[in-house]
């Protein structure tokens, strides 16, 4: 079985994916914004919520990236064991890439870590930042979720002695207090817990996709209350919204380990997804 669409339409279609996460926020994340506005007693902090609806209104208005730093180029693919595209996916995803920073246009961030030398057009050794991962089935599905350095900066990853599972929450909220308003609150948390230490902080990028409609679980929820409480607020401002959710996600580890990752994103929790289907 081969894929329905051409190479050239699905670098077509992924530079559009592009556009559309850079420049409208899912409706989850808006509408959590909005919630969070509605219910800000603090003067600072609710205009501080309104100038970001308003940037996320022009944004789309306009059809311009919602902010400057349009961020590092990271997607997420599942790819199904049946899917035959017929050309090197990971290539036409690179070009969509270049295509999109042109068109859009987005800011060139992707330079070598050493050098500090720019490629000019958000690509090089290993960007974009591409997670694969196989699944049954005919399809392939594909997240782009641009990732801006400023929230980036301020994540952490540690690997905690097996005995301290009690001491998670206290992580992350060293974590935020560390950061301060430097991730552009209010945020979204994501958690990882077990695996290895890289695993770890693939579960917490992952974890920051995760709807935001559905309901928090146990620890989700004490760390989401616990953050709120510190009063960093929007933007570092003050206020009762410091984050907006949080989302945890595991995996089994080590009996010797215990590796916790916290991802933090800014209030422009971008992502946006595709799916392309085999033929039957």
């Amino acid at each position: 079985m081969s894929s329905k669409i051409s190479r050239e339409t699905f670098i077509r279609s992924i530079a559009d994916l592009l556009r559309k996460a850079e420049i409208e926020l899912p409706d989850d994340v808006v509408d959590l914004l909005r919630k969070a506005e509605a219910g800000e007693e603090s003067h600072v902090a609710k205009s501080q919520l309104q100038a970001i609806l308003k940037n996320i209104e022009i944004a789309k208005k306009y059809g311009v990236p919602m902010c400057q730093d349009t961020g590092i180029m990271i997607f997420f693919a599942e790819l199904g064991t049946e899917f035959q595209p017929g050309f090197d996916l990971e290539a036409a995803i690179k070009e969509a890439v270049i295509l999109a920073t042109a068109e859009i246009p987005l800011r060139p961030n992707a330079v070598d870590p050493l050098t500090r030398k720019n490629s000019g057009n958000n690509t090089g050794t290993g960007i974009p930042d591409i997670h694969w991962k196989l699944v049954q089935g005919n399809q392939l599905k594909i997240i782009a979720a641009p990732k801006g350095a400023g929230s980036e900066n301020m994540s952490s990853l540690r690997m905690l002695n097996p005995t301290e599972t009690g001491s998670i929450k206290k992580f992350v909220l060293e974590t935020i207090v560390n950061a301060g308003g430097m991730p552009c609150p209010p945020l979204t948390i994501g958690v990882g817990i077990g695996g290895s230490f890289d695993a770890a902080a693939r579960l917490a990028k992952e974890a920051l996709l995760e709807p935001f409609d559905i309901p928090m679980e146990g620890l989700e929820r004490e760390i989401l209350e616990a953050v709120n409480a510190l009063g960093i607020g929007c933007m570092g401002l003050g206020g009762s919204t410091t984050a907006l959710t949080v989302h945890v996600k595991k995996a089994y580890c080590h009996t010797a380990s215990l590796p916790v990752a916290v991802n933090i994103q800014c209030w422009a929790n971008r992502h946006a997804s595709v799916v392309f289907r085999g033929e039957e």
